[in-house]
């Protein structure tokens, strides 16, 4: 569904029945008898951002260790499942999918997956979207009987109910990582707010996530197809590129700064391939005819829509030497492998999104307006398209920091 749709439901539907539920719960509670036994399932309910179940790795390795006879579940859109199978961190068997195609499947797969939960007897939910309705709403169906999810305080225009009953003040100022691991530990906290925790059990900083276990046919399947395909860019070094911004344009360096980094690349004696998904196509062949512009013969070669999988993806990772990309998935994903990696942030910020990993290397331009897209307007930015918080940062800069990670080991 379109991302506006969405969230024109999660307003006008999800309001009031939020209220509904809540007034329902409250109800509830005061015949409900409290309990201090231990969890018997978890479920973790990260919809929407591949990205973000990179970040929440450590979150779900705390939980395991927390409540090690507590099955782990996770509940999120269909399309993101791949990442977290790769990640393995929860059980195949307890992922619930949601499909977000259409209105109709969007029903139909939301009541499987809370009849899934329900039988699995699900009694804590831990909801990591940022003040959506449906999140809070799925905490509730699942049956579970402690609700662990970010809270607006005294926020205006965030309501999402009082049914969550571990409420977790939503803090801009930490990155998320760690926020998702407050949330794990606002389980069985008695603090009053439940995020008033001594900071070595929350707060830390995460661990850098674990590089991934490929198929071992996967490396050397996609170097053999890339040298059967492009056998220019042999014996070169290759740095991929992700100029789209995906279902945020805001977010996307803009294209003449990629074009002469990418002729600098070129230059310097490396391939460049551009990345992305079929939807990229137009964009990408118009980098590689401007890199070709000044370089005719240049090793520049289009991939968007190349790799077939978030696997085959992490592979080309494995072949490539660099990835330079914009803030979103490919650089959060480039974490699980051992490429070096520059984001470039200006509509986010860096302070919360950076991917965890010492091999990336975040450019932010700490422009007034910067960062834009908050959890407060539900990553919805009143920039009128004029980026300069990403077209400040110049290529040459960006270039430099390049010529660096190439020359690192």
């Amino acid at each position: 569904m379109n991302i506006n749709l969405q969230r024109w439901i999660d307003r006008w539907a999800g309001i009031p029945l939020c209220a509904a539920v809540s007034a329902v719960d409250a109800v509830a509670r005061r015949f409900r008898k409290n309990s201090d036994a231990a969890p018997r399932a978890i479920v973790v309910i990260l919809l929407s951002e591949m990205g973000s179940l990179v970040l929440a790795h450590e979150m779900f390795a705390r939980l395991k260790q927390r409540y090690p006879d507590a099955p782990l579940h996770a509940l999120l859109f269909g399309k993101n499942r791949e990442i977290l199978d790769l990640m393995q961190v929860v059980d195949p068997a307890n992922v619930h999918t949601v499909d977000d195609k259409s209105l109709g499947g969007l029903l139909s797969s939301l009541w499987k997956a809370i009849g899934e939960l329900r039988r699995a007897h699900v009694d804590v939910a831990i909801d990591c979207e940022l003040f959506s309705r449906i999140s809070s709403l799925l905490s509730y169906a699942s049956g579970a009987r402690i609700r662990v999810g970010f809270h607006r305080h005294t926020q205006e225009g965030l309501y999402r109910g009082s049914h969550i009953n571990r409420p977790v003040p939503y803090n801009p100022y930490h990155h998320i990582s760690a926020q998702f691991l407050t949330l794990a530990r606002a389980i069985d906290s008695t603090a009053v707010p439940k995020s008033k925790l001594p900071a070595n059990l929350t707060a830390a900083t995460a661990k850098p996530p674990p590089h991934v276990r490929l198929d071992p046919s996967l490396v050397p399947g996609i170097e053999a197809r890339l040298s059967q395909d492009f056998p220019a860019i042999a014996g070169k070094p290759l740095v991929l590129v992700y100029p789209g911004g995906g279902i945020l344009p805001i977010r996307a360096w803009p294209l003449d700064s990629y074009t002469a980094l990418c002729q600098g690349l070129v230059a310097d004696g490396c391939a460049v391939a551009v990345i992305g998904l079929k939807d990229d196509q137009a964009l990408a062949r118009q980098l590689v005819a401007n890199v070709q512009a000044a370089f005719p013969a240049g090793p520049v070669i289009d991939l968007t829509g190349y790799t077939r999988s978030i696997s085959e993806l992490l592979a080309l990772f494995h072949v490539a030497r660099l990835l330079v990309t914009n803030d979103g998935g490919p650089g959060q994903f480039a974490a699980l492998t051992p490429i070096w990696t520059l984001m470039l942030f200006g509509p986010e910020t860096p302070g919360l999104y950076a991917p965890l990993t010492p091999q990336c290397h975040s450019f932010y331009s700490q422009w007034p307006c910067s960062p834009c897209l908050t959890a407060y307007n539900h990553r919805s930015s009143y920039c009128d398209g004029d980026n300069q918080c990403l077209k400040v940062i110049a290529p040459d800069t960006v270039l430099a920091k390049a010529r660096e990670c190439l020359a690192a080991p």
